[in-house]
């Protein structure tokens, strides 16, 4: 079985740079993590999640853009701030020093597209393709009320605070914060400008014809929220 190749959990770092009108979200190696800065008035967050996108969004202009290297070939993903119905609770811990509240909401999410070969490189007829599906899954956040952005990781965002602790179809995926640095140089938080402009719509063919044109052996992951 595929599971038998596959580790359990996987857990990767990322960054949540942000303010009050924009945030940008990447995957940062270890030694590359900047450090507090007296020249400026952002946030950074340490996060442990299993995204690789970088991911900009600007809260007051409602535009989200995502950058995607695909094969060496550089995409800039165009589209707005999608609009999420939260349901707020009285419900509180603390994370990472900051006393959260939590809210929730039932969306759909698309599960990649995966294409693979069966028994190591044999012919075309041995390849499956499984297209993207969706379905529809539970979230909890915990946001800091102390710190007013209504900045998240992945594509989660809109409460009236940072979003310290995502939970996405009941521990599937989670986001946590490891820590809040509370100055970051405003350098950081420049939106993406490389790559070709397509719509969701348009990477999503882009990522179907790439696949369609792999060799026996292949294997690549698409599709998205």
């Amino acid at each position: 079985e595929m599971k038998a190749f596959m580790p359990e959990f996987r857990t990767t770092k990322q960054m949540l740079i942000f303010n009050e009108v924009s945030s940008i979200y990447k995957t940062v190696p270890e030694d590359e993590a900047p450090q507090p800065s007296t020249g400026g008035s952002g946030f950074v967050m340490r996060i442990g999640g299993s995204s690789n996108d970088e991911t900009y969004f600007h809260f007051t202009e409602g535009r989200k853009l995502s950058s995607r290297e695909v094969l060496g070939e550089q995409f800039l993903i165009t589209d707005s701030v999608r609009k999420e119905k939260w349901k707020l609770s009285e419900e509180t811990k603390t994370i990472a020093g900051h006393l959260c509240r939590k809210a929730s909401l039932r969306t759909k999410i698309v599960n990649p597209t995966m294409r693979m070969s069966i028994g190591g490189g044999g012919p075309a007829g041995n390849q499956q393709t499984q297209a993207p599906q969706e379905k529809e899954v539970d979230v909890v956040a915990w946001f800091a009320d102390d710190i007013l952005s209504p900045a998240g990781p992945e594509n989660y965002n809109g409460l009236p605070g940072v979003i310290l602790e995502l939970d996405i179809d009941n521990g599937g995926t989670v986001f946590s914060a490891l820590e809040v640095l509370t100055k970051a140089d405003a350098k950081m938080l420049k939106e993406p400008k490389k790559g070709k402009k397509v719509t969701p719509d348009g990477f999503r063919k882009a990522l179907n014809d790439i696949m369609q044109n792999m060799g026996p052996g292949g294997m690549r992951f698409g599709g998205g929220r």
